[in-house]
Parts: structure tokens; sequence; C-alpha cells
């Protein structure tokens, strides 16, 4: 897309009139710099397509780490109206419910960097990586059916983590629409062998600490200071999302035809909300959301568990615990100010966050003053970030904010970039240490493959619709 088809609507805005079939305009979040970048590639384009889809409300937004997807830009963000807009697979993503963890405990980088590399041998025995991984946990259909329907504490049940831990899991770890009934054999069949597994591509368990404090009274609240060490766990419903997404991808490209949906691309296919396929699609994803909050609590209690067996401490010395977990491949119901009145609308937010403002009734008591914590994850060679949501995102965001770095290069360019070289051994003279299943993993996710997650994360505090807390940097790190 050309730059001269925007309109500059601040330093951090960018607009893209409606024009044709759009129902609404389009907006892009991002420097003039990043700008130049975010239109090498049709992602902008994307953008405009969603912008005609049916029961479009405000904008078709778009997150300063956006990239081209499958359907909806990486990075994009739409709401539709309950009453008669749609829901569209390809605005959540293959991996339904990926998400971010974060962990923080009493240990210091100082007590921790003697037993690093020791650390991270320890977890990437005991977390399972890799593509199609299976983990030691063995579950029934019956027992699968129970874990979509209860998320994060059916892990709990079972002693994977303390009851304590729901209440900082965006939806308390468990979204109400999931309907079993609507999840195909092969999903279930999928999702039998993937729980408590870490899966591949970006996926990772990274050990870091917190390296600068931008907003004292939000860290004090959230429980951290300099040098604290944190976890991040990032991962999703694995195979069983992926399914459950691939199976009605294939049913709504048969919807738009039945419902006289006109879509400016296939890969938009979608059905309204109202609709039996539309419910469908709702049910099954809601189980695959839970499936995801269960596997991320599994792996954290995996995570504490090595812990302590490699510092030789209780749990409560160690006092790993958590801080916040959010989703970033989602639609759920939210209500929301459209045109000055309080609407309920269904939030698409794909390779987005949720960043809701001090006050909302969705975020922890403890949280209320600051607002939601954001985690905002980078590259495994500098740095991640948390923030806090604001008034202005869900004045004009949706309540929504960036997910992380966003890609800058393709796999097929970043294996080209890392020919030749050792990325592992490379990592390690920064003081990073890294396992992974295979060195392609590790080639396709070098630090250079993402934008510089600073500068994304500068876009979103320009605008107004995050606030810095808190800058994290890596130690080490395992990825499929």
């Amino acid at each position: 897309m050309e730059k001269s088809k925007l309109r500059k609507i601040s330093d951090a805005i960018w607009e893209i009139p409606k024009s044709g079939n759009m129902r609404v305009p389009a907006r892009i979040y991002a420097t003039e710099k990043l700008l130049d970048a975010i239109l090498q590639d049709n992602g902008p384009q994307q953008a405009v397509n969603v912008a005609h889809l049916p029961g479009i409300v405000g904008y078709s937004l778009a997150m300063p780490d956006m990239h081209w997807g499958y359907g909806f830009p990486i990075g994009g963000v739409a709401a539709f109206d309950a009453q008669d807009g749609i829901i569209s697979p390809g605005g959540v993503g293959y991996d339904i419910n990926c998400g971010v963890r974060l962990m923080a405990g009493k240990l210091s980088r100082g007590q921790v960097q003697p037993k690093l590399s020791q650390l991270v041998d320890a977890l990437f025995r005991a977390v399972p990586t890799g593509v199609g991984k299976g983990g030691d946990i063995k579950i029934s259909r019956e027992g699968l059916r129970k874990v979509t329907e209860n998320g994060a504490r059916w892990a709990v049940e079972r002693g994977y983590g303390s009851e304590s831990d729901l209440e900082y899991i965006e939806e308390n770890g468990c979204i109400g629409i999931a309907d079993s009934q609507a999840v195909s054999a092969q999903a279930w069949e999928r999702g039998k062998k993937q729980l408590g597994t870490l899966g591949s591509g970006n996926h990772f368990l990274e050990i870091g600490y917190v390296a600068e404090i931008f907003d004292e009274e939000a860290a004090r609240i959230m429980g951290l200071q300099k040098d604290q060490i944190t976890v991040i766990i990032h991962c999703g419903s694995r195979g069983f999302g992926y399914q459950v997404c691939d199976d009605y991808l294939e049913i709504m490209d048969r919807t738009i035809a039945k419902y006289r949906i006109a879509v400016p691309d296939r890969q938009l296919a979608c059905a309204p909300l109202k609709s039996a396929e539309g419910r469908a699609y709702l049910g099954a994803m809601g189980c695959a959301i839970n499936y995801a909050f269960a596997n991320r609590q599994i792996i954290a209690a995996q995570t504490s568990k090595v812990f302590k067996k490699v510092f030789g401490m209780s749990a409560t010395d160690i006092g790993l615990r958590l801080i916040y977990e959010i989703a970033h491949n989602i639609a759920k119901f939210e209500n929301h100010k459209v045109a000055g009145k309080m609407t309920k609308v269904c939030v698409h937010r794909k390779g987005a966050t949720r960043a809701f403002g001090p006050g909302a009734q969705e975020i922890p008591e403890q949280f209320k003053h600051i607002g939601q914590p954001v985690l905002i994850p980078g590259d495994m060679g500098r740095y991640s970030y948390v923030l806090v949501g604001t008034e202005q995102a869900m004045a004009e965001t949706f309540g929504s904010t960036c997910h992380g770095a966003g890609r800058a290069l393709s796999r097929t360019k970043a294996k080209k970039a890392a020919h030749g070289r050792n990325i592992q051994n490379e990592l390690l003279q920064s003081g990073i240490h890294v396992r992974s299943a295979g060195r392609r993993t590790l080639d396709e996710e070098i630090p250079e493959a993402y934008k510089d997650v600073s500068q994304v994360v500068e876009v979103c505090v320009a605008a107004g619709i995050s606030k810095k807390v808190a800058k994290l940097r890596p130690l080490g790190c395992i990825k499929g």
C-alpha cells in the first residue's frame, strides 16, 4: 500500500479513510519509521479488508507490531456488534489463546546466575518442546472434555498451582462459551497428548530479570523490583486449537455463500454471530481457549518444580508466583462505548492484547487503581516489557494494545540471515543460555527476525493506549 493513501492523525496513528465498500476506516498505530516497514507487506491491505465485514464498529485497527497474517493482519483488532456482526476464525488465528504468563519470585539475578545453565537444561528436560511433541499427561477423551470446560481450574484441582492463581488469569482461566459438542474428533485426538507442552515456532519459556522500572507505584503493586528473577511462558492451545481453526475455516468457507456475505478475501470467511455456524465456532473456540489456559497452568507448575529441585529450596523460599496471564489470539464478548453508547460487541484480537484501564471490573482488585497488567515479550536476545492498560485504550481501541515485537523477517529470510552462524553460541556470548529442539528453530527465531520491541512499545505509549511499568531482560530461554 502506498503511504500517500494514509492520513496522519498523530505521530502514532495513521488512518486509511473509508472507500469503496469499507464500512469503517482502518487505523494503523505506528511511528513514521515503523510505518515504512509495515507498508512493505500486505498487512495494511488486510486491515482494509477487515473494514468491509458486516457489523464492524469504530475502526479496523492494527497495532504497531502488525504484519501479514491469515485473513486478518497479525496485530489486528476489530469489534463487531453482537446483534448483526460476524465471527471470523481468521480474526482469532490458528493458535487460539496463544498467550503470555508472567511469574516472579524472591530470587535475585545474582542468586540464579551461578546455576543458570543447570536451570535451563532442567527446564528443557521437564517441559516438552517441539513440533507435535507430546507430554507425560495421559488423558481420556472424557477427561479432555473436562479440561476444555474448566480451563486452568482443571489443572489447579489436580495439583498444578494454587486456587489463588485463577484470579490473575484473564477470564479467571476459563471462558464460559465453551461447547464440547462443537469440537471434531480429529481435534480431540490431537489434544490428548499435548497438555503441558510448549510447542514450537515463537513459543518459549524464558528466565529473565527486572532490568528497569519506569513506574514505581505500579511495579510495587505488581510486586516487581529491580534484579528480581522473572519467568515468561508464551504458548497456546497447540494442535487442538489449530485443528479447531482448520475445521471451522472449511465450514465458514461455505457459510459466506449461504448468508450472502461479500468478503474481499476468502481468508476472511465468517458467519453471523447469531447463526448456528457462528455459535458452533464460538463454542469450539471456547474449548481451545480453556485448553490453553490449562496448558500454561501446567507448564507453570512444572517450572516451579524445576526451580525447587535445582536450587534445593522450598517453594516458599523461591516464592515464584503468578503476576498475570493474558491471551492475544482470541474473540470475546465485551461492552464498549460505540458512538457514545455502551454496546455489546465481539472483539477479535489477533496478535493483540487486552489492555483494560483503571477501574475495569474484569481485572483483579489489586490492579484496579493502576489498570490491567499487559505483557509484551520481545525476542530472545533483547528485552520484554510489562505495561498497564489505560482509559484511552478503552475509549479508542476497545481496550487493546500490542502483543509483542512482531516479525521483521519471514522465517525463510531469517534462516538465510542465520546461515553459517551458531546462534546458540552468539547468545551465550551475550550471557543468554538457550536450548531448543533443533537448530532450525533458533535460526528462524534470531533476534533480528523481530522488530525492536521497545519501538513498538513506545508507539503504544505515545498513543496513550498503554503505560510502561518495567523492562525485563533474558538470561535463559527454551524454545521448540
